[in-house]
Parts: C-alpha cells; sequence; structure tokens
C-alpha cells in the first residue's frame, strides 16, 4: 500500500484505499537500537516507519526526539494549545494545598527524627555522616521530582495510555533511576570522605568503608522504595482525574526524607556495630550492591527513552549532589556547635519545603513546554524564563503558578514552625530574632 493519504493523479482526488491505516500496522513499536527487535519484550518492529502512519497511544514517547510529528505533518494536527488540560486557580491550589502540608508534615517528622538520631554512636564517631544527610535528602529530591515531572509529563501527553508502554515506562525509568541513585550514593560517600580528611586526620579506612556502604545501601533502598510510591500516585492521580503535577512531587517528598534519613540511620547504626569484630561485612554488602549496577543498565536499555537519559542526565544531578555536600558540611560545623544544637529540627524544612514548590512549578513548565512547542524551541513568551521576577506578574500559565506557590510559602512555613513549637515544648521556643531570618530565607529561597 502506499504512504497514507497519497494523491491519485489522474483521478484529482484521493481514494479510500489510499487513506485505510491497518490496525495491526499502528501496534508497530520501532526500536532503534535492535535493528527492528525489542528483544527485551519479545516484540517484532519495523525500525522504516511511513512518516503519514500518526502517533498512536503505544509509540515510545519522543521516538524522534520531539513529541511531534515531522514539520510537513503539523498542519494535519489539532492545535497543540487546544489540547492543554485548564484548570482554575481554586482547583490548581486546592489539589496543591493538601499534599503541599503533608510534605512539610513529613519534613517536620524528619526533623524530630535528626535531633534523636543526631546523638547515636555512629553520629558521635564518625561525624562525617552528616555531611551524608543533605546530600542524600537532596539527592532523593533530585531523582525523585525529575521521576515525578518526567512521568507526570507522560500522563498529561497521554504517553502511557496503553499498558503495554505503561509498563515499559515505569520498569526503564525505575531501573535507570536504580543506577542513578547507587552511582549517587557512592560519589556523595567519596565527597564525604574526602571533606572528612581535610577537616579530620583521624578518619579512618574502615570508617570510609562505613561512609560509603551506609549511602549506597541508603540511596539504593530509598530510591527503590520511593520509586514505587512515585509510580502509583501517579497512576492513581490519572484514575482520578487529578492532575499529577500539582500533587506527584510533594506526596513523595512527605515520605522521601522520612524514609531516606531512617534508613541511613539505621543502616550507619548497624554496620557500625560489625566494625569491630567483623568489618569485612561492610565491604562485602557495598560490593554486593555495585555488582548490581549492570543488572540495572540492562534493564535501562529495554526503553529507549531511559536509554537516552543513562548518557544525558548525570550533570544536573552531580552538579546538585557537589551542592549539597557542601551544604552538609555547614550542617556538621552547626550541629557540633552546642548553641546551635537544635537546629536540626529546622533543617529538613527549610530545605524540603522550598525544593517541593520549586518540584511543583518545574513539573508543570515541562508540561507547559511540552504540550506548546517542539523539542528544541521555545514559544513566543519564552523571555519570562530568563528572568525570575518576571515569572511573577503576567497573566501567563507559569506566572499564575508561581504566585500561587509563592502565596503558599510563607503560610506554609508559619504552620510548619507552630507544629515544630508544639512537639519541642515552650521551653525551646524561637527567638523573634530566629523566626525573621528563617522566614526571610525561606521566601528567598
Amino acid at each position: 500500500m502506499d504512504s497514507v493519504g497519497s494523491f491519485n493523479q489522474h483521478e484529482g482526488k484521493w481514494t479510500s484505499a489510499d487513506l485505510e491505516v491497518r490496525d495491526d500496522e499502528r501496534q508497530i513499536i520501532p526500536s532503534p537500537w535492535y535493528g527492528g527487535v525489542d528483544k527485551c519484550w519479545g516484540l517484532t518492529h519495523s525500525n522504516t516507519r511511513n512518516l503519514d502512519k500518526g502517533y498512536s497511544e503505544v509509540d515510545p514517547l519522543l521516538s524522534n526526539d520531539t513529541l511531534w510529528p515531522p514539520v510537513h505533518e503539523e498542519e494535519n494536527m489539532p492545535n497543540a494549545a487546544q489540547a492543554m488540560p485548564s484548570e482554575s486557580i481554586c482547583t490548581m491550589v486546592l489539589q496543591i494545598l493538601a499534599p503541599f502540608l503533608l510534605a512539610g508534615f513529613g519534613t517536620v517528622m524528619a526533623g524530630m527524627l535528626l535531633d534523636i538520631v543526631q546523638h547515636w554512636e555512629v553520629f558521635q564517631k564518625v561525624t562525617e555522616i552528616f555531611i551524608l544527610v543533605p546530600a542524600l535528602l537532596g539527592m532523593k529530591g533530585n531523582l525523585e521530582m525529575t521521576l515525578a515531572s518526567r512521568l507526570s509529563t507522560m500522563v498529561n501527553v497521554g504517553k502511557i495510555s496503553s499498558s503495554r508502554e505503561k509498563g515499559k515506562l515505569i520498569i526503564g525509568n525505575l531501573a535507570l533511576k536504580q543506577v542513578q541513585a547507587t552511582v549517587l550514593g557512592f560519589l556523595t560517600a567519596l565527597a564525604a570522605s574526602v571533606l572528612g580528611l581535610f577537616l579530620d586526620e583521624k578518619l579512618t579506612m574502615n570508617d570510609a568503608a562505613l561512609l560509603c556502604c551506609s549511602s549506597i545501601v541508603t540511596a539504593f533502598l530509598a530510591s527503590f522504595l520511593q520509586g514505587i510510591i512515585m509510580v502509583g500516585v501517579i497512576i492513581g492521580s490519572k484514575k482520578t482525574g487529578i492532575n499529577p503535577d500539582n500533587i506527584a512531587a510533594p506526596i513523595a517528598a512527605s515520605f522521601g526524607d522520612l524514609i531516606t534519613l531512617g534508613l541511613l540511620a539505621i543502616i550507619s547504626q548497624r554496620l557500625f556495630s560489625c566494625i569491630e569484630l567483623y568489618p569485612y561485612v561492610i565491604y562485602v554488602v557495598c560490593v554486593i550492591f555495585l555488582c548490581l549496577t549492570p543488572i540495572w543498565v540492562m534493564i535501562t536499555f529495554c526503553h529507549s527513552e531511559s536509554h537516552k537519559l543513562l548518557y544525558n542526565g548525570w550533570e544536573p544531578i552531580i552538579t546538585a549532589m557537589v551542592i549539597s555536600s557542601m551544604g552538609g558540611l555547614i550542617l556538621d560545623k552547626t550541629l557540633s556547635d552546642s548553641n546551635l544544637a537544635g537546629i536540626a529540627f529546622y533543617t529538613p524544612v527549610i530545605n524540603g519545603v522550598g525544593g517541593n514548590l520549586a518540584a511543583i512549578q518545574s513539573s508543570r513548565i515541562a508540561t507547559y513546554l511540552h504540550f506548546h512547542c517542539s523539542l528544541g524551541t521555545l514559544p513566543e513568551d519564552a523571555k519570562r524564563y530568563y528572568f525570575p521576577f518576571r515569572m511573577f506578574y503576567g497573566k501567563g500559565y507559569s506566572n499564575r503558578t508561581a504566585r500561587v506557590l509563592m502565596l503558599l510559602a510563607i503560610p506554609g512555613h508559619v504552620v510548619f514552625l507552630f507544629i515544630i513549637y508544639l512537639i519541642q515544648g515552650a521551653n525551646t521556643s524561637p527567638t523573634p530574632t530566629f523566626l525573621s531570618l528563617y522566614l526571610v530565607a525561606a521566601l528567598t529561597q
């Protein structure tokens, strides 16, 4: 059959046979790196797909590096902006508010946990673990929020409606996240060890191995648990008609800090108890988790987009890890000061709330860009993305979101500070100076 929509030169009209597209042809999924056979999923595919067949719901996201067909097909498509889901400000606020408060309560609980575990033996003897805390919590945010934004955008553009494609996307993205978590866990421990050597010459080889093993195991397990939660939240929000851009990131954060910090404390304390009699246990566990990495890499290759991100998605998360490690160094020095011992309660809160709001905004912007322009181009009003302050005035989609999130920041922090006050008691209430500086820092953030 000639290409769909071919023109009959002799009769000057389109024939019905030319317009026919067989259902079985729409189910062909291109597999560009296996020469036409998807070896991971046992499906036979064609790499030479006619440009005019259109996109079916089972086509991989960005299979041609764009959400849209070639330029000569665009005029046959409906305007992309018309497909953008519409929501009122009231709907957006209601959808964001509950997950935002839930995430804030999670950060408060994480702060309470950090205030307790900072007195554990492993935190007292190997103080470099404090350097791991912001780095691992930040890594959780970086990986989870990225996954949330990616899957939310896929849901909103209708690319995971098919059960087959849904399974491939989920497994590929989770495997990719495990690779990233393992590598970042190792790099985080390496950075903590190097900083520890500069600041404390007493750091031994066993202590460095303890940092490495604790970081890798914590990152691996936390990433796995939170990834499953994230997928469930996004799929559930789709079924209930809620925009996943508004709720996925905060709900992930509500459990993320608590899970990550709890795992780090328990794992490091258990390994520390083995360091005297069975030091080899630390090395064996570390090697086992590192050896799992090639398995996750092979699974990642099963989906084209995960495969691409395995090569292209490292720069931002490694940069964020380095910045978080610097924050961990500051935390290590802060908690060693007896006058600032109570600051542990507030650290996860001020770090987490700002990150949650930024994740919501970035996820919504990503969805907006995917709907309104092809990959590599920006909309005509893109100047507002170059200057942050322009985001807070205007009538655009992103401007409205930025104003709503900014208005939620200070009231949210006030609520969380009040909860901390109730938990700590009146004897340790913060001073007006501290509250003022805290809120200024939160607003600036």
